[in-house]
Order: C-alpha cells, then structure tokens, then sequence
C-alpha cells in the first residue's frame, strides 16, 4: 500500500526554477556584479603597469575564479559553503595593501603568497566566527546592513555620472541615462507580470543598453581585440614568495572579509528566511578561504560575498541558490571565452548606475525593516544605530580621512562595512550587556548580561524577520 505521508516541502532557497528562469536570473547577478568584479584586476594591474596581456590575463583568471567561488559558496560540498543565493567576487578591501605589495618590490608573486597564507588562515579561523553570531543580534544585524546599502550608493551614483576617470564624468546625458534606466526598472517592477517583475534589473539593462548604443555611449572594440578562449594556469606569474610584511598585511585583510562576509550572509538569511546558524556561516567563510587559496595559485584575489547581490536577493525576492549557482556558470563561461566576457564589459557605466540605485538603495531598506523591529524606548539602542552608521559613512563620505593613519588601520577602517560593524558590535556589548551603575544585570544562558530595554534585540531572528 503506497505511503501516503506528504513531502516535505521545499525550501526556497532549495528550490531550481525552470531552465529558462535560471538562465533570466543568472544573467540579472552576472550584469550586477560584473563592473566590481573586474575593477579589482584592473586597478592591481594598472597600479603595477602591466601589459595589455597580462590585464586581459587577469581579468578572465578573475571571473573564471568568480564563478568557481559561487559555485563552493551556494552549491556547497562537505563543510565549504554556505549554500544560500551568496554572489562571489573579489574583495575591495584587498585592493590597497595588494598595490603596495606589488609595486614595493615584491610584484605579483609576494601577492600571491600573502593571499594563498590569508585564505589558509580563514579556513583554519572560520569555526571561530561561526561561534560569534550571538553578537549579532537585530539591532547589530540591521545596522549592518544599512551601513552595507548606504556603502554601496556612492558606486552606483559614479557609475550613473559616467564611471570613475571617465573623460564625460558627470555630464548630464550620462545622467539621463541611468535616470532612464532607473523608470524602466520602476515601471516594470510596477506594472509588468509577476516573472517580469522578477526580472527587472536585467530588463532595464537590456533596455538602457539599446537606447545606448545609437546614442554612441558604447564602444564594442575590445570585442574584437579578445581572444576566444582563454585558460588560467597556476602560476602564471611564476612561483609565490612570502614576504612576512606581505603576508601580515593580507591577514588583517583576512580579518576584515570575514567581518563583511559575515554582515552579508546574516543579510540574505534574513531575506531569504533561512536564519544563518553558527555551523553554515563557518563553512561560508571556510569556501572563503578555499576561494581565496584558489586565487592564490590561478593568478587572481582574495573573495568575498558581494553585497551588490545581497540587493538583488532582496528587491527581485528570488530567493533560489541555484539561481545564483546558475550565475555563476555563466562567469566561468566568461572566464573561458574572454569575447564573451568583452561584450558585457561594453555596457555603459551609466546603465549599471540606473539599476544599482534600486539594487542598493534595497540593502537599506532592508536594515531599516529589521531595525524596525528592535526597541529603542527606556535604553540607548538608538545610539549604538547612530555612531555605528557614522563610523561606517565617515571613510564613504571622506575617503582620505584615515591617509596618515598605519596602513593595517586604514585596511580595516577604510572600509565602511567593517568600520560600522565593529562598532556596532562594540557598542551593543557596552551597552546592552555590560552591567550599568545603576543596578545589576541579569546574566544570560551564554555568559553574557543583558542590560535594560535589550528584549526586543535579543529576540531570535526568525521571530524578527
């Protein structure tokens, strides 16, 4: 007699939407994440005064290795991954001490070595971060990813005016564009079908790109100049050195990854509903570590989750990994047919402004949903939200505020996300947990006190999402 107990349902975040979706899907993050994913080897490269050659080479090594990231990082095997819809690409935070690096002597090869030793080291200190989601709570969490949005703004409103260095930087027609490109989105997310709806980033690039191109916004040369197929081999650049002064450098880059990947993942687990645990948010940092040790050996850079998707996650409300396993095919395809890679590279920085105004303007909206949640009457949770938010904008809106400081507090502090999460972790530990003069605190399960008006922070986050 047949069973008649019911399956399971699928989660979400587990379910594999038709091919034609994915493929929709997929294209949507691969377009979001393109223009930071190659600015990373393009400004090394620069910076070092490399040959046409080796920039190409490096680009296609570096989305080759973006798509083998998301691929460990949302499909996952044994105890690497973090499998939810988490877009990999190469961290920002690594761009200035890996230019020191390499222009102080040590070249590519002392890069390398310090980025195969930082993601061994994230490997081995991953079960170590897992265990610190307790002080992550709502009111830390939703500061975060305020602070994430609000980081992100500037870079759609310099690729809305033109693109950093751009000879047109800020002309109005630029501007119109992204604005144009801003209503299509806007107006499909309003009017179109549910699947459409879905899709509306992607729609509102393919548009802006075809009102572009009369325009003479575009310029499809490099296309032609690309090779066909183009394969990274390990070490490239010749054997990695390790330099201790290197190596020491990349380690607080390590540290700092791991603080905004952590941000990002509690991010779409929200989104998503799948509340992030202390085991899977190890084995996301630990496919970190993978990913950046992979880096190491096949001529590219340390990775991270991008927060660019995180707002994707959030505005389209697809909330499949597959859909973003499906992007990452796509990258590794892009790796290894550098023509293809060169026509995406041809969409006008002004398009992916338009549509990086919603995308980011959506992480915000997030954190403010989840802040929404957390009291603030009778205690000081709103200044922890307050110097957290003006700690992490302070090096957004004044980029050489920490210029004289040592190279290992810029590398932390110059960093937005991290500055602001650190903060906010500090502050909610001073005062929300920390025992006040005015009377005791009752100590909690975890060994931690908990100070006055803290109920609503210390909520569990599925009951807050």
């Amino acid at each position: 007699m047949p069973s008649t107990t019911p399956a399971r349902p699928v989660h979400p975040v587990d379910e594999v939407p038709p091919v034609r979706q994915l493929a929709a899907f997929g294209l949507q993050h691969v377009l979001a994440m393109y223009a930071g994913a190659v600015a990373v080897p393009l400004i090394v490269g620069s910076a070092m005064k490399l040959s046409p050659a080796d920039m190409a080479y490096l680009i296609t090594a570096d989305l080759l290795l973006c798509g083998v990231a998301t691929l460990i990082q949302c499909v996952g095997f044994w105890r690497f991954g973090v499998r939810l819809p988490i877009m990999q690409g190469c961290t920002f935070a690594a761009v200035s001490p890996m230019v020191l690096i390499g222009t102080g002597g040590g070249g590519l090869p002392a890069i390398y070595g310090s980025v195969i030793v930082a993601g061994l080291a994230i490997i081995l200190l991953a079960p170590v971060f897992g265990k610190l989601l307790r002080f992550f709570p709502p009111l830390v969490t939703g500061t975060v990813i305020l602070i994430i949005g609000l980081s992100l703004l500037p870079v759609a409103g310099n690729w809305a005016a033109g693109g950093v260095g751009a000879e047109d930087f800020g002309e109005p027609k630029n501007v119109a564009l992204a604005a144009f490109v801003l209503a299509v989105v806007l107006t499909v997310q309003r009017f179109a079908p549910v699947f459409l709806r879905r899709i509306a980033v992607l729609i509102g690039i393919v548009v802006g790109l075809a009102v572009a191109v009369p325009f003479g916004f575009t310029d499809f040369g490099g296309v032609g100049d690309a090779d066909w197929l183009g394969i990274s081999t390990p070490f490239h650049f010749g054997a990695p050195t390790f330099e201790a002064s290197a190596i020491a450098s990349m380690l607080v880059v390590a540290l700092v990854t791991m603080t905004e990947t952590t941000g990002d993942f509690i991010a779409v687990g929200e989104m998503t509903g799948r509340k992030v645990e202390p085991r899977p948010l190890a084995d996301g940092l630990r496919a970190d570590g993978l990913s950046t040790v992979l880096g190491g050996v096949f001529n590219t850079f340390p990775y991270t989750a991008y927060a660019q998707n995180v707002g994707l996650v959030g505005m389209t409300r697809v909330r499949s990994r597959w859909v973003v396993a499906a992007a990452g095919g796509m990258l590794v395809l892009l790796g290894l047919l550098p023509k293809l890679g060169a026509v995406v590279a041809a969409i006008p920085a002004p398009v992916l402004g338009g549509a990086g105004l919603v995308m980011f303007g959506t992480v915000a909206a997030s954190g403010l949903r989840t802040l929404a949640q957390v009291d603030f009457k009778g205690n000081d949770n709103l200044t922890v939200v307050a110097v957290s938010v003006a700690v992490g904008m302070l090096p957004v809106g004044v980029p050489t505020v920490y210029e004289k400081f040592p190279d290992w507090f810029q590398t932390v502090m110059n960093s937005g996300i991290s500055a602001g999460c650190l903060t906010a972790i500090v502050l909610n530990l001073l005062f929300n947990h920390l025992p006040s003069k005015g009377g005791s605190a009752a100590p909690e399960a975890d060994g931690l006190t908990s100070g006055g008006g803290q109920d609503a922070v210390e909520k569990p986050r599925e009951e807050i999402v």
